[in-house]
């Protein structure tokens, strides 16, 4: 393994939303792992756990996950995302309008939409993809700060091997699937999903890079000169 530096993996970290079917090596996934768990912990307390999935437990998450969105099964994830509003909307916007552009999905394709949303549930087709999670009896406010450092860390370390991410809350929308499959209990609360796999550079959303806001539109600054 050689690593990129953090500066470099920080700055072209990318969603990947197509992935080779290259299998991931085990040992691969163990040591990503091993780098993400040295995040920051509040007190030390490291909440999180994690649940990767491959090969037929994966294959079998997929198909009945895709299934329940056929029959009209409500979704239910543990943690909800809340209505974005103003230009936290606008840049979510402008994303979905790149990436279907991509796509070449027009706005009217509401069959090529839909299949976009079922490649989601499916973790857009990865090799692997993983469950973060906690203890539900622990307070939010205790628990996803963490869980979103373990998040980005497991991300980064994972372009040390070659790897693409995409963190897919999507493939949490149906919980009560996800804990009879990997034997989640009923007290742990699913936080993020992560795909992960060889990125596809030919597949056509790859090619988006998001952009950031600059320093100085979201940071203030006291006592400088």
């Amino acid at each position: 393994m050689q690593c990129m530096s953090l500066n470099e993996a920080m700055m072209s970290r990318k969603s990947i939303r197509g992935f080779l079917p290259t299998a991931v090596p085990k040992d691969a996934l163990v040591r990503i792992i091993e780098l993400a768990i040295q995040s920051p912990s509040a007190s030390n307390a490291q909440p999180w756990q994690l649940a990767v999935l491959t090969g037929m437990p994966l294959a079998e998450m997929n198909r009945r996950a895709v299934a329940l969105r056929e029959a009209g099964a409500p979704v239910n994830p543990d943690v909800a995302p809340a209505d974005l509003f103003g230009d936290y909307l606008r840049r979510r916007r402008e994303v979905g309008i790149q990436v279907f552009r991509l796509l070449g999905i027009e706005r009217n394709d509401m069959a090529g939409r839909e299949e976009w949303n079922r490649k989601a549930l499916r973790f857009f087709d990865a090799p692997v993809g993983i469950y973060i999670y906690t203890d539900g009896t622990l307070e939010r406010a205790r628990t996803d700060f963490d869980l979103g450092l373990l998040t980005e860390a497991l991300c980064l370390a994972a372009m040390c091997f070659g790897l693409g991410t995409c963190i897919d809350q999507q493939a949490l929308c149906y919980p009560d699937l996800i804990r009879e499959i990997t034997g989640i209990p009923k007290t742990g609360r699913l936080t993020a999903a992560v795909a992960i796999g060889y990125p596809d550079w030919e597949f056509p959303a790859n090619k988006l890079d998001s952009t950031r806001e600059p320093v100085e539109t979201v940071t203030s600054w006291h006592g400088f000169v």
